[in-house]
C-alpha cells in the first residue's frame, strides 16, 4: 500500500514539472517585479536599507559598457598607432592662450596657461550612427586608446588641471576622427637678452613636440595655419604683448631622428613707466641734488661735503637696488650705463669740491706768505687755513701795511704795474694766455670753478641723456 502511494506521488511530481518549467520563461518579469517589491517592502521594514541584489540596474552602468562595446576598445590594440607600419599619421594641433602668469626675468623663464587641442583620425574607433553625431567623454577612457604624446620643450614644470576632475575632453566622431582637449599650465626657459633693458624686447617661444614618434610616425602641423594660434585679452604688468604667431620647424636628435616641432612665438615690450618711477627719476633727481654744492660758499665745508656724500651713497643705493632684481649676466645693460654715468657726476661733484678747496687753501697760504705775518699769528692762520674756514676780512692787514712794504713787494709791484700797463710802441707782444698762466689764474680765483661748474655740469648731463635716449628708446 505504501508502494503504490509512493508510486502515485512521483508520477504527479514529473507530471507537473515541465508546466512550472514553461511558466517561468514565459513570465520572467513577474519574478523581477516581485523582488523590486519586496525590495521596497524591505526598505520600509528596515528604515531605509536595501538589498543591493534585490535593485533594478542602473541604465548608465549599462549605457557604458555599450559605448566601450561600440567603439570596439577591447578588439583593438591601443598600444599602437593608427596605422601602424604605414605613412605617418597627421596630427593637428590647435592652441588657444588663457593667460600669461608670470614672466621672470632672474631665472629666465615665463609661465602660460592654454588650452590644446589635438586632431588625428583613428579608424579603430569609427562606430555605426544614424545621426551621425559624435560621442564625448572625460579622462577615463582617454587611458584606454592611443593619443599622441605631445610634450612641452624647454618646460621646466608642467600640469593638467585636475579641479574638480581632471580638465581633459576626447570626442569621437562616426568615421573616427578625433578631438582630444587638455587644459595645461606650463613653465618654459625663454633666453632674454637684457642688453637693453629696460628698454628691451623679448622674443619668446612655446615649443611642441612628440617624444616617442618621429616625423616617419607622425607628423605634427597647425590645424588652420596662422588661425590655429587664438589668445584672449591678456594684460601684464610689465610687459606690452605686440605679437602672437606660430610656426613650424624640425628638430635633428642624433639618436633617433627628426621630429616635427610647432612653435608658439610672442614678442613682449617692456614699459618703461614703471622703472621711469622707480630707477630714472630718482637718479636724475640725485645728480640734479649735486649740483645744489655750487652755490654753496666754498669755505662751508661741512655743508657741501655732508651733501656730497649724501648723494653719492643714495646713488650706491639705488644701483644695489637694480643690481639684486636682475640675473647676474656677463654684459652691461643699459640702465647699468645710465646709473653709473649718473654715479659719475655726482662723484665728479665731489672731486670738485675737493679741487676747490685745495685751490682756496693755497691761495690764502700765499696771502700769508706775502703779508709776513708776525710769529704769533702764525699758528692760528695756518689752522684756520687748513681747516677751510679761512676769511680774508678776518685779519686786519693793515698794521702790517709798513712790514709789507719792503724793496723787493716795492720791485715786485712795480713789475706788475708794468705789466697791467698796457705795451708801449716797438715792445714785442708775448703769449697771453699760456697753460701755466690759465692755472695759476684758475689757482688764484679758485671762486670760478663754482661758476663754471654751474653750467658745464647740466650741460654735459643734459649731452648725456639726449646721447642715451637716443640711442635706447
Amino acid at each position: 500500500m505504501r508502494v503504490a502511494l509512493l508510486a502515485l506521488r512521483l508520477m504527479c511530481l514529473a507530471w507537473f514539472w515541465p508546466v512550472t518549467q514553461l511558466n517561468s520563461s514565459h513570465f520572467p518579469n513577474k519574478r523581477r517585479h516581485k523582488e523590486l517589491y519586496v525590495g521596497e517592502n524591505t526598505k520600509q521594514k528596515h528604515g531605509g536599507r536595501v538589498d543591493l541584489k534585490l535593485k533594478k540596474l542602473d541604465s548608465t552602468k549599462s549605457l557604458l559598457i555599450k559605448s566601450e562595446q561600440l567603439l570596439r576598445i577591447e578588439d583593438h590594440d591601443f598600444a599602437m598607432r593608427p596605422g601602424f607600419g604605414g605613412s605617418a599619421i597627421p596630427v593637428g594641433i590647435d592652441v588657444q592662450v588663457e593667460s600669461i602668469d608670470s614672466i621672470s626675468e632672474v631665472n629666465m623663464d615665463f609661465t602660460m596657461t592654454l588650452y590644446l587641442r589635438h586632431y588625428w583620425q583613428d579608424d579603430r574607433l569609427a562606430f555605426p550612427s544614424s545621426s551621425n553625431k559624435s560621442r564625448t567623454f572625460d579622462s577615463r577612457l582617454v587611458k584606454k586608446i592611443w593619443v599622441p604624446d605631445v610634450f612641452f620643450v624647454h618646460s621646466k614644470r608642467s600640469f593638467i588641471h585636475d579641479t574638480t576632475t581632471e580638465n581633459i575632453m576626447l570626442r569621437v566622431y562616426p568615421d573616427g576622427n578625433i578631438l582630444y582637449s587638455v587644459r595645461i599650465t606650463v613653465t618654459a626657459l625663454c633666453s632674454m637678452d637684457f642688453s637693453s633693458f629696460p628698454l628691451d624686447t623679448q622674443n619668446c617661444s612655446l615649443e611642441l613636440e612628440s617624444y616617442a614618434y618621429n616625423e616617419n610616425d607622425l607628423m605634427l602641423y597647425w590645424k588652420n595655419g596662422n588661425d590655429s594660434l587664438r589668445t584672449d585679452e591678456i594684460v601684464l604688468s610689465q610687459f606690452f604683448i605686440e605679437d602672437f604667431q606660430p610656426s613650424f620647424g624640425l628638430a635633428f636628435y642624433s639618436s633617433t631622428g627628426w621630429y616635427n616641432r610647432l612653435y608658439i612665438n610672442f614678442i613682449l615690450r617692456r614699459h618703461i613707466f614703471f622703472f621711469m618711477l622707480q630707477t630714472y627719476f630718482p637718479t636724475m633727481l640725485m645728480v640734479m641734488l649735486s649740483w645744489v654744492s655750487f652755490w654753496i660758499d666754498r669755505r662751508a665745508v661741512p655743508a657741501r661735503v655732508s651733501l656730497g656724500i649724501t648723494t653719492v651713497l643714495t646713488m650706491s643705493t639705488i644701483i644695489t637696488g637694480v643690481s639684486a632684481s636682475m640675473p647676474q649676466v656677463s654684459y652691461v645693460k643699459a640702465v647699468d650705463i645710465y646709473l653709473w654715468a649718473s654715479f659719475l657726476f655726482v662723484f665728479l661733484t665731489v672731486i670738485e669740491y675737493a679741487a676747490v678747496n685745495y685751490f682756496t687753501t693755497v691761495e690764502e697760504m700765499k696771502k700769508l706768505k706775502r703779508a709776513k705775518l708776525p710769529n704769533s699769528y702764525n699758528a692760528t692762520t695756518q689752522a684756520m687755513v687748513f681747516d677751510g674756514c679761512f676769511h680774508d676780512n678776518e685779519i686786519d692787514l693793515t698794521s702790517f701795511a709798513d712790514a709789507a712794504s719792503t724793496p723787493n713787494t716795492e720791485r715786485n709791484t712795480q713789475s706788475r704795474n708794468s705789466t697791467i700797463s698796457g705795451p708801449t710802441e716797438g715792445t714785442r707782444l708775448r703769449r697771453r694766455h699760456p697753460l701755466k698762466q690759465n692755472l695759476s689764474f684758475i689757482m688764484s680765483n679758485s671762486y670760478m670753478i663754482d661758476s663754471y661748474s654751474r653750467v658745464l655740469f647740466p650741460l654735459a648731463y643734459l649731452l648725456f641723456n639726449i646721447i642715451y635716449w637716443s640711442l635706447y628708446a
